[in-house]
């Protein structure tokens, strides 16, 4: 069993630290969305695994609290951002940033952001500052890059299944791969495990996204947090999509394409036409069967590791599966 009291422990430890944040006073406008949005919540995933990895080297957590929290900043900041580019009306089932206020505010809150998770990462003890910023900076670009791609994806009539899986690497998974390899750097850890945390966290992160993708068609509607079937509504250009646009016969090719080109439709209709091809050419088999090899593959990287203390290595391995096995 997970260790349910010290994961609690490390929870709570990093949401006092987050609340005590002063990002700024006036003018208010500039800085009360930044509060705003941190407050909104969020599962936290990424500086609890920058503290689960420096967990498995150190014991003493607390001492970096900042940078782990950095990172919670910069994952924001590149939420209220994204918002603007996709007109987002909620996050986190709240107005958004800039429909609460206004994309402008929203651009300038988000840039501040940026400052301060650059700030917060400057209390890494020196020794360790030059190649913990390099790292993030190499993440930071990436990041922007995936958007890009993802942006570009939405004005093409394909995308092949490598470029689909490169543009979530980037947008989604490397930053996963950081906020792990952020904990091992600063504790010191080996080189080959630093390098094994940052791959385990990109095939994580990659599996996460495509479990994403069969979510969205395939969830409980009861358990899951959002409109089941949107991403087939909005012809985003998933892994499912993708792959069944490369299986498809002349007729289902046909049914999909007329779809995908449909301006005025029944949703419901569309959604479930669409899902009835997906079975037909068992996309969702194929789905599970790549999203289950970035996670075997990550867990084996983290199987690679050498740590002293068991309890410390299981309770990431067990934070990790409880998310890999989420249902919403």
């Amino acid at each position: 069993m997970i260790n349910e009291k010290l994961l609690r422990e490390i929870q709570k430890d990093l949401e006092n630290h987050i609340e005590k944040l002063n990002f700024g006073g006036q003018p208010e406008e500039l800085y009360e969305p930044i509060s705003y949005l941190m407050e909104l919540g969020g599962k936290r995933i990424r500086p609890l695994l920058t503290l689960l990895a420096y967990r498995l080297y150190r014991d003493d957590y607390k001492e970096v609290l900042t940078p782990a929290v950095a990172v919670e900043v910069f994952h924001n900041f590149t939420l209220m951002h994204d918002d603007i580019m996709d007109n987002a009306p909620l996050r986190r089932g709240e107005p958004t940033v800039h429909k609460k206020w206004n994309a402008n505010t929203a651009i300038l809150s988000g840039d501040v952001m940026l400052v301060k998770a650059y700030e917060m990462l400057l209390e890494i003890q020196e020794d360790k500052l030059a190649v913990c910023l390099a790292r993030f900076n190499r993440t930071a670009a990436e990041v922007c890059e995936g958007q890009q791609f993802d942006m570009n994806f939405e004005n093409r009539e394909k995308v092949s299944e490598e470029e689909y899986l490169n543009m979530i690497r980037l947008k989604t998974a490397v930053l996963l791969g950081f906020s792990l390899q952020l904990g091992a750097l600063l504790a010191g850890a080996p080189a080959g495990d630093s390098e094994r945390l940052y791959d385990f966290g990109v095939n994580i992160g990659i599996g996460f996204q495509l479990k994403d993708d069969l979510l969205d068609v395939y969830a409980d509607k009861s358990k899951f947090g959002k409109q089941v079937g949107g991403d087939i509504l909005s012809n985003k250009k998933t892994y499912l999509l993708i792959k069944a646009l490369e299986a498809a016969e002349d007729g289902q090719a046909r049914e999909l394409n007329h779809w995908l080109r449909s301006k005025n439709f029944d949703p419901e209709e569309k959604v479930g036409t669409v899902t009835r091809i997906y079975d037909q050419l068992n996309i969702k088999k194929l789905t599970e069967q790549k999203m289950k090899s970035y996670f075997d593959s990550g867990f084996d990287q983290l199987a690679a590791l050498n740590i002293k203390n068991a309890e410390n290595l299981k309770l990431l391995w067990r934070f990790t599966h409880n998310l890999v096995n989420r249902e919403k």
